[in-house]
Order: structure tokens, then sequence, then C-alpha cells
């Protein structure tokens, strides 16, 4: 086979003596040696063909386009501003822990700090948890999105072995070595988050259907029945139900349904009311009691009502600025463990109304980046998940306060971030580094 050549260009004098002329000599072919003939267009000299399997050369790039504005197109996003929020709550949570607890930790261990040692080692390691967690793809967790659900069964049932403990009057605790203990319904949290997403993305267009609607709900009432039954925590139980219902509204195209759903949970809540308004004062039922007490706290001081009722006079003396910090006198052994879920009334005391807004007004900060990033993350997967937490933290915090100030009966629902409990703290960091995890996903789009 011949070699291909390559005709060189001709110089400017030559190009000039044919556009003069219009003649151009027959070019004899390579390959042929026959002259082609027919008639010749002029040409430029920059007009040159590109040869045959020869990639065009790249137009160059323009001295006026920076190169950080090239960079920002599609770069991958992070969201700060979820991250100092969480930092402000840890370090607000762990200074009113300490204020709280001064007293009771003195009293009982001889050591002020002991309850904020606990929590500051706990809330150190749960951030770089968090900071580990944020850095892996959360796509991870659909694969493993059923085993998560199953190994937090498991996790409860363990609750019913010796190695449960029972901790005033509940057992809800594995004893773990190191005299450490965890709660597994805050495990049953995050594998009913990614497990019903992961079911809703799987399932598609069939969670139209009422064969999806079923089984997602039967998930979520195996889930929620665990944590009831195996741990006796009617309160975090329906926290996880809720949970899966808002995931499925979210999910679910269509408003009608969940209407007529509302309408026949009124319906039976009036019909269980009513039965319970006949048998109530005669139950032994620990929960009816408390319904008992929620309704006429004054005159259940002595019984079921004491932490209500001086929650409320924390509340009450605290006035629109508080008495300052380190001043409230119902931390001191009046309200029992008063570090746990009753920390907002100690909170309102010292600070005041002022300082419940501060609480809310960055709660508010945190469901809304939590909002913004399940709103843009890239897949139904990714906003799901976001969704999930962004409605546990809703939840436990509506919850909380509307214990604190007397509007539901007492429950065991901590505050996120601010009371004392070292399971809580490093599952619910957990949380936020899968939510930062997905905003690095979310891409910045130029313009």
């Amino acid at each position: 086979m011949k070699s291909r050549t390559v005709r060189p260009i001709r110089n400017n004098r030559q190009e000039k003596a044919v556009s003069r002329n219009e003649k151009v000599r027959p070019i004899r072919s390579a390959e042929t040696g026959r002259s082609v003939s027919g008639k010749v267009q002029k040409r430029r000299l920059d007009n040159t063909q590109p040869l045959r399997g020869v990639p065009p050369v790249p137009p160059p790039v323009s001295a006026g386009r920076s190169k950080k504005a090239g960079a920002k197109k599609g770069t991958a996003y992070f969201d700060f501003d979820l991250l100092l929020v969480i930092i402000f709550l840890m370090c607000f949570g762990l200074v009113m822990l300490y204020s709280t607890s001064a007293y009771s930790a003195q009293s009982d261990f001889q050591n002020d700090m002991y309850y904020f040692t606990k929590q500051g080692v706990i809330g150190i390691l749960s951030f770089v948890v968090m900071i580990v967690v944020s850095k892996i793809d959360y796509h991870i967790y659909g694969a493993f999105a059923f085993e998560c659900y199953m190994f937090s069964m498991v996790m409860m049932l363990l609750v019913k072995t010796p190695l449960g403990i029972e901790v005033y009057g509940a057992r809800r605790w594995i004893q773990l070595p190191g005299n450490l203990t965890l709660q597994p319904s805050e495990i049953t949290k995050i594998a009913v988050i990614l497990f019903i997403s992961y079911e809703l993305c799987r399932m598609g267009k069939k969670i139209n259907t009422r064969d999806g609607f079923v089984r997602i709900m039967a998930f979520g009432l195996i889930a929620a029945g665990g944590v009831m039954f195996l741990t006796e925590n009617l309160s975090t139980a329906i926290i996880v139900f809720a949970i899966t219902c808002i995931l499925f509204f979210v999910a679910h195209p269509k408003t009608k349904p969940f209407i007529k759903i509302i309408g026949v949970v009124a319906v039976v809540a009036v019909v269980g009311i009513s039965i319970m308004a006949a048998t109530i004062t005669t139950s032994e039922n620990f929960r009816l009691r408390r319904i008992i007490t929620w309704l006429d706290p004054e005159n259940h001081a002595d019984s079921g009502g004491f932490q209500v009722m001086q929650g409320l006079y924390a509340i009450g003396s605290g006035g629109f600025w508080g008495k300052g910090l380190g001043n409230s006198t119902q931390k001191l052994g009046v309200i029992p463990e008063v570090q746990n879920d009753m920390i907002l009334t100690i909170v309102c005391e010292e600070l005041g109304v002022f300082g419940a807004i501060v609480i809310l007004v960055l709660f508010g900060l945190l469901l809304y980046r939590l909002m913004f990033i399940a709103r843009n993350a890239p897949d139904m997967f990714g906003s799901l998940i976001a969704t999930g937490i962004f409605a546990h933290i809703a939840l436990q915090v509506i919850l909380n306060i509307a214990v604190v100030t007397n509007l539901i009966p007492t429950t065991g629902i901590t505050l996120p971030f601010i009371s004392y409990g070292g399971t809580s703290i490093l599952f619910l960091m957990t949380e936020m580094g899968i939510a930062l995890g997905i905003s690095r996903k979310i891409k910045l789009s130029e313009g």
C-alpha cells in the first residue's frame, strides 16, 4: 500500500499569482497518478481541512475568562450554615446542662461537672462521627437499609434479655462495657428513616396502590410495635410511626387518601376518649393515670403531677429575661432528673422567655436547612432521607415543648442537643452527618 503524502501549503507569492490568473495546474493524485480535472475554487491560507482521524484542535480559552469562574461550575455544595447551627446548639446545650445539673451532680457524685464531662466527651466523639459520616456517599445506605432495619429490631429484642437494664421503672437500655448504656430505640429512628425512604424509591408508582400503602404502613407499624412492646417507650413509638406516615405523605402524589385517613383517626380518637372517660378514674394503668394527672395536675401534685407543676412554676417565675444564668431555684433538687426531658423549664427560669425564643429560633434554622437540603437533593432517595430527619427533629422538639408546658400528658421525650443523654446525642449527630453528606451531592449551577 502506497503511503499518503500531504502537499505543502503554497507561499503567499504563489497564492497571489493563482488568484490573479485564476488558473491552477491539475493536481496529480498520489494514489492513482491521474490528474484531477474540474473547477477549482479559490482557497484561503487559513481554510485548511483537518487530517482524517485527527480530532480538531479545541478553541483557545479567552483571556477574559477567569479560572475561578470555571471552577465554580458544577462545584459540590456543603451546608456550612447547618454545621454552624449544630455547633451552636451543642455549645448552648452544654452550658445549660452544666447550669442545670451542677447541684445534683455534686450531691450524688461529689463532682459538679459529672454530667457536663460525660456529655462533653460524647459530644466531641459524636462530632467526629458526624464528620466521618458526612463524607460517605448516602446511596450506600440504600444497599444496607433492610439490614439496618432488622438490626434495630434485634437490638430491641436484647432489652428483654439479661443485657437489658431498668432505669427509673423503665426497661429501655442495654448494658455495655465500661458502665455505658445504649438505648436501641434511637437506632430504630435512623433505621426507619433509611429503610422507608429506600422502600418508597424502590416501589416507585406502586405506592399509589393499596398494596403499596399496606406494605409501607406495615413496616412502620412493626417498628413502632417493637419500640412499644420491647422497650416500653410509647412516645418514641409514636415518633417512629409518625416518621413513616410523613415520608409516605411526601412521596405520594395524592392528598385525598390522607384526608380520609385523618377522618378515620379522628373518629377512633373520639370513641376511645369516650370509653376512657368511663373507665379512667378506676384504671390502674400508669399511662391512663398520666392522663388524669395531665387533666388536673393541681389535685394530683402528690402523685404524678408534682414534676409538671414545679416545671410550670419555673417557667412562670423566669419572666421575659429570666433570673440569670445559674440562679434557678427549681433545679436545687425540686424537679427530679431535671437535666433530662425537663431541662427547658430551667432554661425558661434562668433565661426567661427570651431564652426559649433563642432555642426556638435555633431549631427553626436547623429545620430550615434540612428542608433546603431535602428540596435540592439530587435524587428522591436523598430528599426522603432529609425529610425523615426533618420530621424526627420537628416531632421531638414539638412533643418536648408540649410536655413541659402541660399541653399533652407527660412522656419521656428529650429536647434534641440540649437534654442529657449520650445515646441521643450520638445518633442525632449521625443523622446530621447523613444530612451533610446529602448536601455534598448538591451541585451549584453557574450564574
